[in-house]
């Protein structure tokens, strides 16, 4: 019985030897290669840029001429029409006086010398346009009376209103560009300002000259961009090759280093164009070459493929 159980320890005991020994010993880790993204890259170039500011101007006619009577009658013609065009000299009303109408042609048909009529022209003192007309055919008016008012068309300004801590800048811009809704543009120039700031807007208004090649209806709104600030030489890139943070207070881009590697670029913005954005620093080489596509989301020295 003792060999007995000497042989099944021994045999217990060979068993576990063996199933230790088909234990296999545990893989190695093998990392993974690293992922590469396909980009495109570009380089910075110098441009000029500059940051505006946009405000808005109406449109008015500062010179309004008034059309009178000249006698005591009535109108007999009117061709006062209101938004009429007209040209200076231009016949308007025509007024007979009282006497004349009630006496007629009793007069001339007594002595032909007389040449007498009663009939009185009214005619536009400058051209422009008929913005008011007070009286019609048959109206009884008075000497001096105002029959029309005409705005006259080569006083057509711009009045912009400009925060005052803005107004230094009227000084930088004596010439500027006024945007009409329908997309045209004007040159303007400041000729003049109210001597009064409106004290609840803290606003000045200026008076903006302009050369208008067709007719400016009175009380439109208009675009004006007052430059800010203007770099001739700025080093640009394209808007989509600088990254920013959440909160943006934080800008870079992604820079190659050699054709397969990029890496992470702090860079301080300046200005910003519809495409570009101006690097103040660092400064780039103008052979340098910086993602513009596919940098979104990689980490600093990523390994990447140029794609042409």
């Amino acid at each position: 019985m003792k060999s007995y159980l000497k042989l099944m320890c021994g045999a217990f005991a060979m068993l576990f030897v063996f199933s230790g020994c088909n234990h296999s010993a545990p893989a190695e880790n093998v990392s993974e290669p690293s992922p590469v993204t396909p980009v495109q890259v570009t380089t910075v170039r110098d441009s000029s840029l500059s940051e505006f500011i946009a405000f808005s101007a109406v449109s008015a006619y500062l010179e309004k001429s008034f059309v009178k009577a000249n006698i005591n009658g009535y109108i007999q013609n009117a061709q006062a029409i209101v938004g009429k065009q007209v040209g200076s000299h231009q016949l308007l009303f025509s007024l007979i006086t009282k006497e004349a109408k009630s006496i007629g042609n009793s007069v001339n048909k007594l002595d032909a010398g007389f040449k007498f009529s009663g009939i009185s022209d009214i005619r536009a003192d400058q051209a422009g346009t008929i913005i008011q007309v007070n009286h019609q055919k048959g109206d009884y008016v008075q000497d001096g009376e105002a029959l029309a008012v005409i705005s006259n068309r080569n006083s057509l300004v711009f009045l912009l209103d400009l925060p005052y801590e803005y107004n230094q800048l009227i000084n930088q811009n004596r010439s500027l560009e006024v945007l009409l809704p329908d997309g045209s543009k004007m040159t303007g120039t400041v000729s003049g300002t109210m001597p009064s700031v409106d004290s609840l807007a803290q606003t000045q208004r200026y008076v903006l000259k302009v050369a208008a090649s067709k007719d400016i209806p009175e009380g439109l709104i208009a675009k004006v961009k007052l430059t800010k600030v203007n770099h001739a030489q700025a080093q640009v890139l394209p808007k989509s090759a600088v990254l920013a943070n959440e909160t943006e207070d934080e800008f870079w881009v992604m820079k190659l280093i050699n054709d397969s590697t990029a890496v992470k670029i702090n860079v301080k913005k300046g200005i910003e164009s519809e495409h570009t954005i101006e690097v103040l620093e660092p400064k780039f080489s103008k052979t340098d070459r910086i993602i513009t596509s596919g940098n979104y989301g990689i980490a600093d020295t990523a390994k990447v493929k140029i794609q042409k």
